[in-house]
């Protein structure tokens, strides 16, 4: 059974990380540790490697190097890290996780954090308008019945559920989630001028 080793990239890794605690601190987010899960698995079946890497991005983690998943540190990026370690040799692999604290680049570190978190969030943005969108069109169309209300009460609750995991995983506060909570904000604002008109609809005698 063959190991892929992560051994070359952790050389650059480690020019930017020290593993041993004691460096200044700067603003919150540019002095948190890090924890980095490095992993081997074997080389077949490759799903094994992409259920791992679907694990790791589903959790916000971001990847500094082959085989070298980054999250900054908390109690649950530990339990989700640690989990994940114990999957991986429950597969066959083997794995490391360490706590580091940045030294040098802490920047583009935290940058591509929020980089993927900001992508999530653009994400959630383009449904809210999708969401807006399908309102416009039950208004012009006067759909104002007490299904479509539901329908949208459903998707309206998605789009809030999507919203808390992305802000679960945004610890370092990227910059596009005050933008994503004002839209799904104004998402549930629109439906309630929906209802509105589904009730005064229901008064006519047309619902």
């Amino acid at each position: 059974m063959t190991l892929r080793s992560p051994a070359k990239e952790l050389l650059s890794i480690l020019l930017l990380l020290s593993l041993a605690p004691g460096a200044g601190k700067q603003s919150p987010s540019m002095n948190a540790n890090w924890l980095l899960l490095i992993y081997r698995l074997p080389s077949e079946p490759s799903r094994l490697r992409a259920m791992v890497w679907r694990r790791l991005k589903a959790a916000g983690a971001i990847y500094l190097a082959n085989s070298v998943a980054a999250l900054p540190e908390s109690p649950w990026a530990e339990r989700t890290m640690r989990k994940l370690r114990a999957e991986v040799e429950g597969l066959g692999g083997s794995g490391q996780l360490l706590r580091a604290e940045t030294l040098v680049g802490v920047e583009q570190i935290v940058a591509e954090f929020n980089a993927a978190r900001d992508a999530e969030y653009a994400e959630l943005l383009g449904k809210c308008a999708d969401f807006h969108a399908e309102l416009e069109k039950e208004t012009k169309a006067e759909k104002f019945t007490y299904p479509e209300l539901e329908e949208n009460e459903e998707d309206l609750a998605k789009l809030r559920a999507w919203l808390d995991k992305i802000s679960a995983r945004d610890t370092l506060e990227a910059l596009c989630g005050g933008q994503a909570r004002e839209a799904v904000e104004a998402c549930a604002e629109a439906l309630n001028e929906f209802a509105e008109h589904v009730y005064a609809a229901e008064l006519d005698g047309t619902s």
